[in-house]
């Protein structure tokens, strides 16, 4: 009877069962994590496999001191979920947070601690940051609390675009640097908006995606330090606080209760503009840090669940920043799935690109798996269906899976095999021809027929980890000095040049080499089967004076210094020219429906036609594309041929059928202008090309009575 007595009637609304220190309640909603808003409350879910007991905190807007403690009743905890529905409360009106209780005993990884106020792991939007690189008030350590949401943004009948993986030419770039230094030009520099502004610019550029670094909550705080006089702080953002809540830092605006708005905005005029997003994905490990770091979310709620801790407690370290999540785990596993599902329904994300994603392959206790369970269940999921899966294949313990990543057929990776012999090609060093060529020809040697092959390697030279394009081919070493350590930090194999002279220099000679390595690193990216990404400021040579490990740096040398678009506007041109070239002929970017020509899909030309042989001493190579498409009435016959070597070289082209000519659409030692004619400045007859030393040309095949 008793039961009868309280079941609603059908639609009435959720009556409160239940009275806590003044506050009317009932059991909230378990399926949802987080906090849920509804018409007459607020529901707050949160699990924890150890705890004994869970409270919940409300705050006053920016007050330290919670004016309400509502324990959780016994009854309203189901499993390991804890729900709530707590009448009457306006979402405008305060922050939470949580106090677990549970069993202490750090041999066993069991930090439960009811004192610590704890972040809601599923919170989406965190208070205390709002401003970059403000401590609270006395420079303690943040107390995080979260605020609820209202999600109300209208996508309207935006689509996905949906781009096959091939065709994506990916504009890799830092939310803040992008538009942060005054040269940028726009109104809200350094924020989602001021990338906004730009998107004109990025549309005539030519890229068609944008993979932002990360941009989910983080402590730009942590380590922050002074080093001769500079403020640095931990500027890339590798260091997650929050995994469902945007980086308000980044907001240029206050969006109480509305955080992500601005975010979302954004994506959605990049979309309209037919540019897709991908978001740079930290699941390795989180600002936590190791046994000596804040416990503030995850450590407070299930310690040894979400982490992979050692015999006696402590933290493995594979990630490099103190520990590494415990991805395999069924529970951080579900984690990671909402996690993922909730920023492509809610933000509409095309992709995610996953730091140190090898960590994601190992189990429970650290150790490799051949099927990791996480990665299999991300690649069939069918809300991320769609969604482009790019891996960073390999992690700060020593794993490199390059080429061997579990792909379940969807995962592509970041090919840095492909970025370290193309470096050491195309600088000239000896015995790298050969390997040159598979990796252009989308490294068919690494990658199973059984996959998706060329789209398995997202081709790359440059990323914010390492030299910019400008610097590879000005400095032969990193100069890290303003980092703090002493040079020490940052890759020591970057595989660059300087071209005769280490930094800046005014000699007329060495900046026209500089700006042709430029040329040729570029045009061969483009000439690349598979996706390909590059960073953002490449275009116009933007500089970090030899840092390549800027993740500190927040200020001239991390932001992109707009001012050289003027002075390198040769090379911007030449990069808006090569990425038009690439999209005009599909044959470059992937195999086609029919043959052209009678000639194979890809050939080698090294110095004479149909030499496809390599030796110690071979700096030349070229490389013919040919194909057609269904929908094409025309052949698509392309021939890149690239001369490393340091002095003049000569290359004999393959006969076309009757009808067809060489047409020469790149000289790269010439200088690039619109409209200018660059057979005119190239030494070929008879289909005999002399190439310059250093000097990439590439050709296309066309009927006699047309130009390109």
């Amino acid at each position: 009877m008793n039961a009868k007595h309280h079941m609603p009637k059908r639609g009435v609304k959720l009556q409160p069962l239940d009275e806590i220190d003044g506050f009317k309640v009932r059991p909230g909603f378990y399926s949802r994590n987080g906090a849920t808003a509804t018409s007459n409350g607020v529901s707050f879910t949160i699990h924890s496999v150890g705890a004994t007991s869970c409270t919940l905190l409300l705050f006053h807007p920016r007050e330290t001191e919670p004016y309400a403690r509502l324990k959780f009743p016994e009854s309203y905890h189901i499993g390991n979920n804890y729900s709530m529905l707590v009448f009457g409360l306006n979402i405008e009106e305060f922050e939470y947070a949580f106090q677990i209780e549970g069993p202490y005993d750090e041999e066993k990884g069991l930090l439960f601690d009811k004192n610590n106020v704890l972040l809601d792991p599923y919170a989406r939007a965190v208070t205390g940051q709002r401003e970059w690189g403000e401590r609270p008030e006395g420079g303690n350590d943040f107390v995080y609390h979260a605020r609820v949401v209202e999600n109300n943004f209208d996508w309207g009948k935006l689509k996905q675009i949906e781009r096959p993986l091939e065709d994506m030419i990916i504009y890799e770039m830092h939310v803040r640097g992008f538009t942060k230094d005054s040269s940028s030009g726009v109104s809200a520099k350094g924020t989602y908006e001021g990338l906004r502004q730009k998107i004109p610019y990025l549309k005539d550029l030519g890229i068609n995606t944008v993979e932002l670094m990360p941009i989910f909550e983080f402590d730009e705080m942590e380590s922050a330090r002074i080093v001769d006089g500079v403020q640095l702080y931990n500027y890339w953002g590798y260091n997650t606080v929050c995994f469902f809540a945007p980086n308000t830092g980044y907001s240029s605006v206050v969006e109480h209760n509305h955080e992500g708005d601005e975010l979302k905005e954004l994506i959605y005029e990049l979309k309209e503009n037919g540019i897709e997003v991908i978001l740079d994905v930290v699941f390795n490990h989180t600002a936590e840090g190791n046994e000596n770091g804040p416990c503030f979310s995850f450590k407070g709620i299930d310690n040894n669940v979400y982490y992979i801790l050692t015999p006696d407690g402590k933290y493995y370290n594979f990630s490099g920043c103190g520990n590494v999540m415990n991805c395999n785990h069924p529970m951080t596993r579900r984690f990671i799935i909402e996690c993922l599902q909730f920023w492509v329904t809610e933000y509409r994300v095309d992709g995610f690109r996953f730091d140190l994603a090898s960590i994601l392959t190992r189990d429970q206790k650290g150790a490799p798996m051949a099927e990791p369970p996480i990665i299999e269940i991300i690649a069939r999921d069918s809300i991320l269906g769609k969604t482009k899966l790019i891996a960073e294949a390999w992690d700060a313990g020593g794993l490199y899976q390059v080429g061997n990543f579990p792909t379940f057929g969807r995962w592509s990776e970041w090919n840095g095999r492909y970025r370290d012999d193309l470096r050491r090609f195309l600088k000239g060093d000896s015995g790298m021809a050969g390997t040159a060529i598979a990796r252009i020809t989308g490294s068919r040697d690494m990658y199973s027929q059984l996959d998706p092959g060329h789209c398995a390697s997202v081709n790359f030279l440059t990323c914010h980890d390492g030299f910019t394009l400008y610097d590879l081919y000005s400095y032969n070493v990193k100069h890290n000095e303003k980092n703090g350590w002493g040079n020490t930090d940052g890759d020591n194999n970057g595989h660059s040049w300087n071209c005769g002279v280490e930094g800046e220099t005014d000699d007329p000679a060495i900046e026209s080499l500089r700006r042709r390595m430029v040329k040729n690193a570029f045009a061969t990216l483009m000439c690349s089967r598979g996706p390909a990404m590059f960073f953002a400021g490449d275009e116009f040579c933007n500089t970090q004076f030899g840092n390549n490990n800027a993740y500190c740096q927040d200020n001239i040398t991390s932001w992109l210094d707009w001012n050289r678009l003027d002075e390198y506007r040769e090379i911007h041109d030449f990069f808006r020219y090569m990425i038009a070239f690439r999209k005009k002929h599909p044959v470059l970017r992937k195999s086609t429906a029919q043959s052209a020509a009678s000639f194979p899909e890809i050939s080698i030309h090294n110095g004479y036609p149909w030499n496809n042989g390599t030796d110690h001493n071979s700096r030349l190579i070229g490389i013919m594309y040919a194909g057609r498409n269904e929908e094409d009435t025309e052949d698509d016959i392309v021939f890149y041929a690239m001369n490393a070597y340091w002095e003049v070289l000569h290359m004999q082209l393959p006969e076309l059928p009757n009808g067809l000519r060489w047409k020469v659409c790149v000289n790269t030692f010439m200088d690039y202008e619109d409209g200018k004619n660059v057979e005119e400045h190239t030494e070929f007859s008879n289909n005999h090309l002399v190439i310059p030393p250093r000097t990439a040309v590439i050709f296309v095949a066309e009927e006699m009575s047309k130009t390109f």
